[in-house]
């Protein structure tokens, strides 16, 4: 999926660039699909923690004590084929499938990578986890230690991929930014520009 390129500048010190591969939802089917997949992962979550609820009520039925039962519920419910497959199958294969099934709700699905540039103090980059359940990974780096921003090129496999990277004082390595993604050239070069001209140029 292709990558794209989203600049803020909330002051003349500080830009933000966001590189992401997230679906465009510019039109109204997109948005309806969306909205459908938002109520999908919502109804497999609470199919899921009906289910566990369950297992652990059969299994523990001390658990009554502490928590409303679940088994009426369960009762009614148990003619339909969910319930039949998940009563006659080993309670390990059905907590293998739920926690399948949980991580498949809350995947992200896309990456999302960020490079904030503030003048006088520094850059950070981020790139977001592959689920809800996680934070982004970040790094600051301050200007005291910031060589250069510059463009490499590299192989990966039998393609040359463009790349931008910081090298900072005292590291043998330079710090790729926007790892996982690497957009192309054009808006390696752009995010390059602005990022050199919000750190050095004081009349930006």
């Amino acid at each position: 999926m292709a990558c794209r390129l989203c600049v803020r500048r909330p002051s003349p010190t500080t830009v933000s660039f966001t590189v992401s591969n997230a679906p465009r939802r510019a039109n109204t089917p997109a948005k309806i699909l969306f909205g459908l997949q938002i109520l999908l992962r919502a109804f497999l979550l609470l199919c899921v923690i009906t289910i566990g609820a369950v297992q652990l009520e059969k299994n523990f039925p001390e658990i009554d004590r502490w928590a409303p039962s679940l088994q009426p519920l369960w009762s009614q419910l148990d003619q339909t084929y969910l319930c039949n497959l998940v009563d006659k199958n080993n309670p390990w294969i059905v907590a293998a499938i739920c926690v399948i099934v949980v991580y498949g709700v809350f995947r992200r699905g896309y990456t999302e990578e960020s490079l904030l540039v503030i003048r006088g103090f520094g850059i950070q980059t981020s790139t977001s986890s592959s689920t809800y359940l996680s934070t982004a990974s970040t790094r600051f780096i301050p200007t005291t230690q910031i060589q250069d921003i510059v463009i490499h090129e590299a192989f990966k496999g039998f393609e040359v991929r463009f790349y931008l990277a910081v090298i900072v004082e005292g590291e043998p390595q330079v710090l790729v930014v926007f790892p996982q993604l690497l957009p192309k050239r054009d808006i390696l070069e752009e995010v390059w520009r602005g990022s050199r001209r919000c750190l050095y140029d004081a009349k930006s």
